[in-house]
């Protein structure tokens, strides 16, 4: 009698372990500076981007889940980024020429995003043309509540 007792609270504290929440995992960090822009853009939309060299750019580099956003420049011909700056502290610029996983495949600029560069070492690289983004559209004017007059 003892044993089965023994046997059975036993099963009993086995099966309220297994049925216990197990901890929860922290959620990953989909809130990057690269997703907060694509959010923005898909939001208000943006402009045209007309051929040219565009200063005021920000470029991102995505590897994974993660992203880091820098200020630079590009260039633009027929729609498409030809080439890409990265800013640098002292003011100046660097060219970014990481190598293209897969040759002649154009950075085609739509809703004021370049296409991703899809470089050799699987980081994922976008131009952002942040001023290109459509103004905030007003909000509603809410109307005054009734009074006693």
């Amino acid at each position: 009698m003892k044993k089965i007792f023994t046997t059975l609270t036993l099963i009993i504290a086995l099966a309220a372990v297994g049925t216990a929440q197990a901890p929860t995992k922290p959620a990953t960090d989909d809130n990057n500076c690269y997703t907060k822009w694509a959010q923005k853009f898909q939001d208000r939309g943006a402009e045209d981007v007309a051929d040219g060299t565009y200063a005021d750019v920000i470029i991102s580099i995505r590897s994974g889940s993660d992203a880091e956003c820098y200020n630079g420049k590009c260039d633009v011909k027929d729609g498409k980024v030809t080439t890409m700056y990265i800013k640098l502290e002292d003011g100046t610029f660097e060219q970014i020429k990481r190598k293209a996983r897969y040759e002649n495949v154009p950075l085609i600029i739509t809703n004021g995003m370049s296409s991703p560069l899809l470089t050799m070492e699987s980081d994922l690289i976008n131009v952002l043309f942040v001023k290109k983004i459509k103004p905030k559209k007003a909000g509603f004017v809410k109307a005054a509540e009734p009074t006693d007059d």
